[in-house]
């Protein structure tokens, strides 16, 4: 009888590594800037309140990621077709008056068990998952320009869901990865340049005539034009980086998250980070993402098949753009677009749907495992 051993490849160890250290650091943050808002303003809730809900959060995550990472992800892609009906029916429950609950304007959450859930975090992983299982079906014969027409009004539908929301961000990042997939499997340009031209044209057009995405342009041209409205989130948040300098103010010392930044442990508590550690600080935060950026892109143009290929190369770039959007966003070098930090931002939904994508990669990296070696029985 043969048995072999195998050892996974260093890369997954590395990946698995960078991840923690920005989970941790998530944490730390988290709990510096919601202890420091309930203290400022007297709250009558504990201080530990939020990061034991983010932990909460992590530990569902980590349950569904277990349970993705033994499923496999050529299951996952299988199975596509019937998540993707079955969040879009719960997108159009979010958009629903007394089902979904409205926060800020926005219909973007389910209330199950007294838990939030946000169905557009995890329809940013299902879209590129179910292209990728459509577009592989036609391996052993011609992908005509009436079956690209079929997959993209197909996914257009949640799409569209997420953009009545509204949800502007995760509408273009599941664009952008779409895009991103039609490049990597080399279809033709003819069949979605030019009609890519004409949606980006239109709905630059519809966008602008919205009034809070216009609101959102002349805030981010000049946030000093609505310093009590609009234009105080990204102020402060370039104080606060600013005022960090090389080393920070150190762990716990942040002044503008004393009621200057609102909200700051979701969209901008990078910036909180840059005040407490600094330039320093920062660097090492971006140049964590550009090693799980780089980690998995290794580990799709590794993959033994195209499946494992596009899907591990869909993901990794959903959480690198994704941490792109967000720091530029905090740098005032891009406007608002509602979007976290991936594993670092307070945010339940997002929290689980970017450990699932993790560990959809890590599966996908079981196909670089090393073999250690074999040993014979009679």
């Amino acid at each position: 009888m043969n048995t072999s051993k195998t050892l996974y490849h260093p890369v997954s160890y590395a990946l698995v590594l960078c991840f923690f250290i920005i989970f941790a650091l998530g944490l730390v943050m988290i709990y510096s800037t919601t202890s420091a808002e309930v203290l400022d303003l007297d709250l009558h809730k504990s201080t530990h309140q939020a990061i034991l809900r983010q932990l909460l959060y992590g530990s569902m995550g980590f349950l569904l990621a277990i349970l993705v990472w033994k499923c496999g992800y050529k299951n996952i892609l299988r199975y596509s077709p019937h998540l993707l009906t079955f969040f879009t029916i719960l997108l159009v429950l979010t958009l629903i008056p007394g089902v979904g609950r409205e926060v800020n304007g926005s219909r973007r959450w389910l209330s199950i068990l007294g838990l939030s859930l946000q169905p557009s975090e995890f329809v940013k992983y299902i879209v590129p998952a179910y292209f990728i299982h459509r577009y592989t079906s036609f391996s052993n014969k011609l992908f005509t320009l009436l079956d690209f027409l079929k997959l993209v009004g197909t996914i257009a539908i949640p799409m569209c869901l997420v953009l009545v929301e509204p949800n502007n961000g995760t509408t273009a990042v599941i664009g952008m990865s779409v895009l991103v997939l039609c490049l990597l499997m080399r279809i033709s340009f003819k069949y979605w340049a030019l009609p890519l031209l004409c949606c980006v044209l239109l709905g630059g057009v519809f966008a602008y005539n919205l009034s809070y995405v216009s609101a959102r342009l002349k805030v981010y041209l000049n946030p000093e034009l609505d310093l009590k409205g609009k234009g105080h989130q990204p102020y402060q948040a370039k104080i606060a980086a600013g005022a960090g300098g090389f080393i920070g103010r150190g762990p716990g010392n942040s002044l503008q998250k004393l009621s200057y930044l609102p909200e700051a442990q979701n969209d901008y508590i990078a910036a909180i980070y840059a005040e407490e550690f600094g330039f320093f600080g920062i660097c090492t935060l971006i140049l964590l993402y550009l090693a799980i950026s780089c980690l998995g892109f290794y580990i799709a143009s590794s993959s033994n098949s195209l499946e494992g290929f596009y899907f591990a190369a869909s993901i990794t770039f959903l959480i690198t753009f994704q941490a792109f959007l967000n720091l530029g966003v905090v740098s005032g070098l891009l406007p608002s677009t509602g979007l976290n930090l991936p594993w670092f931002s307070q945010g339940g939904s997002s929290l689980m749907a970017n450990i699932i994508g993790l560990s959809i990669v890590l599966n996908i990296s079981k196909e670089l495992a090393i073999p250690l070696g074999e040993k014979t029985r009679s």
